[in-house]
């Protein structure tokens, strides 16, 4: 258990780094990984002194994590809440679920994808792969608005963007697609208010070999650098 104990003791340390730094909503996330490996350490230790050690370290633990998940709800609904996200090269752990899985639920009907890069084979499926977590996460979800540019071959980005709107249309959701040659700016807009600021768009993964780790599972894909910025559109009219 020697391994699990170190693993979680290392998660426990982000933690606290992730909270010094304001990043409330990722240090909860690594509280709650901490603490569930700190209980599969206690489970099977057996020595009474160390028990009564990891019960108060659990206990102190939760105590903040359930602070902070308090701290991030309170400004979450206030409209204050803002995360900024610095992902380094080659780093991994960034999947989409990850980033920005927290702020999808039931409120969000419809959604605006503004990005200029999603016209080869690759590109596509990575908003494919958000496509299917709007699916998952919004169950209220009616519409998703993409505008992007066009591709030089433009035949198989309208023909690959079809698949994937007539896939949603069987789950009676909308894909509206718009073109522009200007678009510069990159982000997706929640109908909920969140707004989600990505420098490189969606495409800040790495190409993954055939039948490699982090292939399919994004949050194994080692990633570009760039900066994520995530603000509700309250906190915007307030300034």
């Amino acid at each position: 258990m020697d391994g699990v104990e170190s693993s979680a003791v290392k998660i426990i340390m982000r933690a606290v780094e992730l909270e010094t730094d304001a990043r409330l909503q990722p240090a909860l996330t690594c509280y709650q990984e901490g603490i569930d490996l700190l209980l599969e350490v206690l489970k099977s230790c057996q020595d009474p002194e160390k028990k009564k050690r990891y019960r108060q370290k659990v206990s102190e633990y939760m105590t903040r994590a359930e602070q902070i998940k308090e701290m991030v709800k309170r400004q979450k609904e206030e409209g204050k809440y803002h995360e900024l996200i610095h992902i380094k090269e080659n780093e991994t752990g960034f999947g989409y679920e990850k980033v920005f899985g927290s702020y999808l639920d039931h409120t969000v009907t419809e959604v605006h994808v503004e990005d200029a890069y999603i016209r080869n084979f690759p590109q596509i499926n990575n908003f494919l792969q958000l496509c299917e977590l709007l699916v998952l996460k919004c169950t209220n979800l009616k519409t998703i608005n993409l505008m992007t540019t066009r591709d030089m071959n433009q035949h198989h980005q309208a023909d690959n963007l079809d698949h994937i709107r007539t896939s949603l249309l069987k789950r009676s959701i909308s894909l509206i697609i718009t073109f522009s040659d200007s678009l510069h700016d990159r982000e997706i807009r929640l109908n909920n208010g969140w707004i989600i600021k990505i420098g490189r768009g969606l495409d800040y993964f790495k190409r993954a070999d055939k039948l490699s780790i982090g292939l399919h599972n994004l949050n194994l894909r080692t990633c570009h650098a760039t900066t994520i910025d995530v603000f509700h559109s309250k906190h915007t009219k307030e300034k």
